[in-house]
This record gives C-alpha cells, structure tokens and sequence, in this order.
C-alpha cells in the first residue's frame, strides 16, 4: 500500500471536524469493501480480515472506521447486518446507563474545571455543550416503537449496572488525573481544533465512564492518547467506548508497573537474542536498562512515526497476524507438548524449544528501530543520552522500512530458534523423527 494513500484526508489542513456522535448506526449495516472478507449476511471472516490489515500494511483510510469496529471487538465478527442495529442499540443504551451512573455518583464531576487563561478550552466546553443538546433533542425525535425499545434496554441495563458500586474516592482521584491528562492530549490535530475541540470533552467522558466500571485498571496516564486514536477513527462516543474497552481487556495490565516491567524485560531478552553486545551496552550501571522503550511499547510507537502511519501500525500490530501467539502455532505448540509427553513417559529427557511465545511482532519493531540506530546508542553514555535519543526520533521514522526490517528480524529469529530446537532433537540417541514431521512445527509461522 501506498504510504501516501494511508494519510489521504487526515492532514492537518483538512476540514476541522465537528463533535463526535454519540453513536454511528449507518455502520452496523455497512459493508467491508475488502474482498473475501464480509459474507452476503455481513459476517466476517475474522483470519482473513486480520491477514488482510498485516498483508496490506494497514487499510485505506476511508475502510479504517469499519473495520476498526471488528478489528477490535466492538461487533462480534460472526454477527450479521441484521443482529447489529439491536446490538449497537443494547450498547448506546448500556453506555449511557453507565455515564449516568458515575454522573449521579459525582455531579461536580459532569462539568469539566478548567483554567480561564486556555480559551481554545473554554471554547471547546462550549462546543461540547451545544452537541449535547443536539443528542438530547436527537433522542426525543425517535419513533414511539424505538422508544419502547430503549425504554427496555434501558431497564436491562440498570438491573445489570445497578449490582456495580463505584468508589468515590478512587473515581475522584482518576477524574483528577483526567482533568489534567485530557487538555495535553495531542491538539495539533485537525480532529481536536477548532469545533472539533469538543471533542476532547467526549474523550474525558469515555475515560471516566471506563475508570469508573473498571477499578482494576482506573486511570492511567497514556490512555488519554490511546483512547483518542479510537475517538478519531470511529467518530463516535459510544462506539469509542466499547472498541477502547475491549483493547483494554488484553492490554491494560501494560499501564500496570508489573506488566510494563515485564514488556521491557521481553525487549531487552530479545534484544539478547539479536545483538548481545548492543544488549550488553545498553545493560551497563550508567543506563537504565531499556526503560527509554517505555513510551513505544505502550503506546504502539504514536510519536515515532507520522501520524497517518503510526495509525496503520496500531493496526498492523493490534491484527495479531504475526505473532508467537497465534492459533496455527498454538496448535503446533500442542502437537509439540503431545510429542513431549510420550518421549517423557519413555524415560528420554529434552530440553523445551527454544522459540519464547511473548516475543511479540511489537517487540520486533522495537528491536529493528534499535539496530537501525545500533552506531547512535553505542555513544550513549548515560540514561540522559538514551531518553533524549529516544525523543530525537519523533515523527522521523520510515512505518515501511521499519516493518521490512521488523519482519526479517521475526523470520530469522524463528528460523535460528528452529535449527537449534532440530539440531538437538536430531542429535538424541535413538530419536528417529522423521525431519520433515519437525520442520512442519517451525513452518507453521508462515
């Protein structure tokens, strides 16, 4: 795909958007353009809408908003045209059940508090203001049939949502830390100016209602940028809500210290693995391990590349096309522990293969911008060196020459990992397996 196709009609000198919608229903019954993907029902094919999006590097932006609603989970892949106008219904009406319950809960909280010296804030209060009278009178317009039916969904929800207690004081502190992270977030953009500066107030809405149902996770600073990306590309409140939801399912122990450590723990084993004497380098008293990775991996390289591309790789790597973890190869894993099992009931002891299932595709984008400035960081001396190394590379990188290398260093490792894994099968006395039954469990990943 073009790179230049990938930013069409996102620059900063297009049209300034107006406020979000609170809810798209035009695109439950939209079709995928993308060939093979969407059945004449509406179901999609979910392998080959995410080997699509990994293949073509991304998808043209006006196919983004869509397939970001399946891509990451808003609507069931296996639904029809006709299942998701109820659904995308039952999920406005739970939204908004849930947004007037933290609203109840704190009423201080509904407006926001900002400094009178940020006039393009308090414009963007306004501009807030003036959409939400516009879905106010939006939803008096509804037939008498639909509003039976929202009047029963509404019902549904508040018997769900009303065995959930919320904590004042935790919701408190996180609207703090909101109130303070929502006006930083990245208003350079032609989506967060002008009219569309009311946006940022939908976003703080999101972030709340998310903190308040989910007080495992709360709030944690980033997500505010993370968020906004879905808020930008799918243009609706409720729909940004649901889709950052269910991100968050897999990913949010990355805004957890424990999981974050663990993620620059991956890097700096992988990075082991490609080039250890960059590792050992980068390893020594005077630097602070791969802690400048930190900003990257959590938020899927957002400043590191052009806007328009650092898009298509959040795609790209929320896809799950190209990971260790992938069925086929959690298959082939199953066929390898079954395999293992019998040699062990035989009484033959083997070592486990060596290819290590959390080195994720993310990992080896992170990797391949570090071996592409490999000169750069031998002359770091200090973590002072390598955090302001790190901030020299925003919005420079190349998302195409990045993903090539990010590739090949995918394939090799698998590769090295495999011959070494056959090399010792092949060598235990009395293993007869046959070669080619081992190299299907490598050649899998392709």
């Amino acid at each position: 795909m073009d790179p230049s196709d990938a930013g069409a009609g996102q620059d900063d000198g297009a049209v300034q958007s107006p406020v979000a919608a609170l809810s798209c229903p035009a695109q439950a019954t939209a079709r995928i353009s993308l060939t093979g993907v969407m059945d004449a029902e509406g179901r999609v094919d979910e392998s080959r809408l995410r080997m699509h999006v990994f293949k073509n590097a991304g998808v043209l932006p006006h196919e983004r908003s869509l397939v970001w609603r399946f891509l990451f989970g808003m609507y069931p892949c296996s639904s029809t045209a006709l299942e998701r106008p109820l659904l995308q219904e039952q999920l406005v009406v739970r939204y908004q059940v849930m947004k007037g319950k933290w609203q109840r809960l704190l009423p201080s909280a509904v407006n926001m508090h900002v400094n009178g010296t940020d006039v393009e804030f308090v414009a963007a209060i306004d501009h807030f203001n003036k959409r939400q009278a516009q879905v106010k009178q939006q939803s008096q317009e509804h037939s008498e049939e639909v509003r039976e039916r929202l009047a029963f969904l509404e019902l549904q929800a508040q018997i769900l949502f009303e065995r959930v207690t919320l904590d004042r004081e935790e919701l408190q502190e996180a609207t703090r830390i909101i109130d303070k992270d929502v006006p930083r977030t990245n208003r350079s953009l032609s989506y967060y100016k002008g009219q569309g500066s009311g946006n940022l107030l939908v976003l703080r809405d999101i972030l709340i209602t998310y903190a308040a149902f989910h007080p495992e996770v709360s709030y944690a600073q980033g997500m505010n940028d993370l968020c906004s990306r879905f808020l930008e590309v799918l243009d609706s409140e409720v729909d940004t809500f649901w889709s950052f939801s269910c991100y968050m399912e897999k990913f949010s122990k990355d805004f957890r210290a424990d999981g974050l450590h663990r993620k620059i723990e991956l890097e700096a084993a992988l990075l082991k693995e490609l080039d250890p004497h960059l590792y050992s380098h980068l390893m020594t008293d005077n630097m602070e391990s791969f802690t400048f990775c930190h900003r990257w991996l959590l938020l899927g390289f957002q400043r590191e590349f052009e806007h328009n591309e650092a898009l298509r790789l959040f795609e790209i790597l929320s896809c799950d096309h190209l990971e260790l973890v992938s069925q086929q190869v959690e298959r082939a894993r199953y066929q390898e522990r079954l395999a293992q099992r019998r040699i062990s009931d035989s009484g033959t002891q083997e070592h486990r293969q060596s290819i290590n299932p959390d080195f994720t595709f993310e990992l080896f984008i992170c990797a391949a911008i570090l071996l592409e400035n490999r000169s750069f960081l031998f002359e770091c001396r200090d973590d002072v060196q390598l955090i302001q190394f790190a901030t020299s590379l925003q919005g420079t990188l190349d998302l195409n020459n990045t993903l090539k290398k990010a590739e090949q260093l995918f394939f090799n490792y698998c590769k090295q990992c495999s011959w070494d894994y056959l090399n010792r099968r092949c060598n235990q006395p009395g293993n007869n397996e046959d070669l080619f039954y081992l190299l299907r469990n490598f050649f899998v990943l392709k």
